[in-house]
Order: structure tokens, then sequence, then C-alpha cells
């Protein structure tokens, strides 16, 4: 670990000497992107051991401290499902004190809304699927059967002023039926905010998106009635494009990305979906355009280390492996 992401560890955080971007702004690009961290949920749901619940806790409460202002704290789904997050009702009352941080949680039908609201969440989560294989191995439903699940969830969230994200995975390409026609993630898209949600996250779930498919599936979402200030973009980097991806996304107009810190995650229902967009590649490259996040990077990257040090193995983020290399 170098000397600055250590100091940065021991006394959490802070700037890292020789560690920054040069600012070289593009032009026509947003001038703030909120980063919608999903690493304690998306992260760490395909950890093949259970991670302690006070870990999780701190992990959440770092990922604040370096300025990321959205963390996904946990899932309310049935322990039999992911047991990785079995511990949603001891985790998420640790952290409703954390002052200016909204702590979505994914719930997958009513009993999980009940949970989360009976314990204060203000932000949810609901996740469908574009393909009907992933629909049916994620959720054990239909496409149809699984929005006719998520209506009710989401009035009864919208009745109480809660926010609501639906994710929309397989957007693509899907593992078991191949590349997924722009058309038909548009239609599933369209139902999601018809019955109300705020914001939609698209999501290339085992990685296969390139720029050009990106912006075709923004641009017909456009033509359809789907606003771009109510998309987010969730990409996977099995072939190394999540970056160039979320630039093409950014070039649209997305302003909301979403990444796991120190590159965590996958998907327990896709064998072929790697790790997440690393959180602290997206905001090198965010910040060397002159894009504000609010993150401080040496903070960030502090979290990083400590956290692929509770997992026992070193993060798959190119950043964090630059900036804590052995000197």
């Amino acid at each position: 670990m170098s000397d600055a992401v250590r100091a940065g560890a021991a006394a959490g955080g802070g700037p890292v000497p020789g560690g920054l971007p040069m600012e070289v702004p593009a032009q026509d690009l947003p001038p703030r992107v909120r980063i919608h961290e999903v690493g304690p949920r998306d992260g760490l749901q395909n950890e093949k051991t259970v991670v302690p619940t006070e870990v999780k806790a701190e992990f959440v409460r770092r990922l604040a401290g370096a300025g990321l202002r959205t963390v996904e704290a946990t899932s309310f789904v049935h322990p039999s499902w992911v047991p990785q997050l079995a511990d949603a009702g001891e985790l998420f009352p640790q952290l409703v004190g954390l002052e200016g941080v909204s702590l979505p949680v994914l719930v997958p039908n009513e009993r999980g809304l009940d949970r989360a609201m009976a314990l204060g969440a203000r932000s949810i989560a609901v996740f469908g699927s574009a393909t009907e294989t992933f629909a049916r191995k994620n959720l054990n439903r239909t496409v149809e059967e699984s929005l006719a699940m998520f209506e009710p969830v989401v009035a009864r969230a919208k009745d109480d002023k809660i926010h609501v994200r639906g994710y929309l995975s397989m957007c693509f390409g899907d593992p078991w039926e191949g590349p997924v026609p722009v058309h038909q993630v548009v239609r599933v898209a369209r139902r999601l905010r018809e019955m109300g949600c705020d914001e939609l996250s698209l999501g290339d779930t085992i990685g296969v998106a390139t720029p050009g498919h990106v912006l075709s599936l923004l641009a017909e979402l456009n033509e359809e009635g789907v606003p771009t200030s109510a998309l987010a973009v969730h990409f996977h980097d099995t072939y190394g494009q999540a970056l160039a991806n979320t630039f093409a996304a950014l070039e649209h107009g997305v302003t909301t990305v979403d990444a796991s810190a120190g590159g965590l995650g996958g998907c327990p229902y896709a064998r072929s979906a790697t790790g997440n967009l690393a959180t602290e590649d997206l905001v090198w490259m965010l910040h060397g355009l002159g894009i504000d996040t609010g993150v401080d990077l040496g903070r960030l990257t502090a979290t990083s280390v400590w956290m692929a040090g509770q997992l026992g193995r070193p993060s798959p983020s190119r950043t964090v492996r630059a900036l804590s290399h052995k000197e």
C-alpha cells in the first residue's frame, strides 16, 4: 500500500499526492454526475461468505464519509434467495442516522416493502428484467408476472412519497437468449415508468454493451417518452467496455451512473456477470473530465483497500491498485 493511501486509511481519508488526474474538460458533458453507489448491496450479495453486519455498516459509513450521497444499503429479499443480505433488518437501523445520505434498499415484493417501510426506508428499488429467461431465474416469474408483482409495491411507495427506482437487467445481452432487441427493453422500461418509477437504471448485466448500442437504446427510450433525466446506467466490465459505455451515456446527457466501490459484485443468477464498474475508476475518469462528483478519491480508495482486507483479496479496481501499490 502506498504511504498516501495508508495514511488515508488511518486518518479516514484525504488527498492522494500524485493520485489525481489532470483535468481536461470535454465539450457538451454534464457539469456534475451523481454516483449511485451499489457496493454494499450489489457488490456484497455475490460474496461466497457472509460479511458481518458490523463490517457492512462500517463500509456504508466510510463510503458516505468519502462523499457519496447515494449508497444502496441492502436488500429486503427472502434470506433463502440472497443469504449474504439476510441481515437487512439488523443492518438498516444502524445506518438511518447518516446525515444527507440517501440509503436505497431493494424490495422484491410487498412483504419486502413492509419490512423496509417499518424501518423507515425512504428510497426503494424494484428489480425487473428485459428478458423472459432471466425473469424466471431471478424472480421465478415471467416478465409480465414480475411487473404485476411490482405494481402494488410502487403504488404504495409513491402514496407514502418514497422514491422508487426501477432496475432493468439484461438490457443489452442475456447469457441464455443472446443479444436483446432494443424495442424489447424499451417496452419493459416504459411499463416501469408508467407504473410510477421515478428513475430507471439500465443494466448491462453481463457486460456485453458497446457505446453505439448504449446510444441507440437511450435514443429510442427518449423517442418513446422516457426522458434522459429519468435514466441511470449500470455497466459491468466483462469486456472492458464499462467506462467507454459510461462516456457514451454522458454524451447523451445521462447524469446518474451506478458503480461499486472497488469493483465488487456481479449477479448471483448469471454466472457470466463479472464485477460492476469500479467507483474509483469512474471517479478518476469523471474528475479528469472536470465533472464534479463530490467524491474524495483518497477516502474512497482507502475505503476499498480496507474492504478488500475484510474480504481477504485485492480489489479488482485498476485505480485502487494504482493508488495503493507497494512502494
